[in-house]
């Protein structure tokens, strides 16, 4: 799996380091929903048991490297949201 070097980074962060690789894969391969933002970047939100919450993967557009990662309070907000605009 790749990162951008912004990623990488933001790993370093003490609020994210104790993000695993693992979840972030989960949330890549198995996401619980997907939305394609207006600038061609995917966000994919998991839910990780081991954690208790959601976690936001967002992909660059060419689907290759993870971008940024982090637990997301409002997806639930997110998902409803769109429920309600598909018919």
């Amino acid at each position: 799996m790749k990162f951008t070097n912004y990623f990488e980074h933001t790993r370093l962060r003490p609020d994210r380091a104790d993000f695993k690789t693992e979840w972030i894969e989960f949330a890549y391969y198995h996401p619980d929903f997907e939305q394609i933002q207006t600038d061609g970047r995917i966000r994919r939100w998991a839910f990780i048991n081991a954690a208790g919450k959601y976690l936001r993967a967002v992909i660059l557009e060419d689907k290759e490297p993870i971008h940024n990662a982090f637990f997301d309070r409002s997806y639930l907000d997110i998902k409803n949201k769109s429920d309600e605009t598909t018919i």
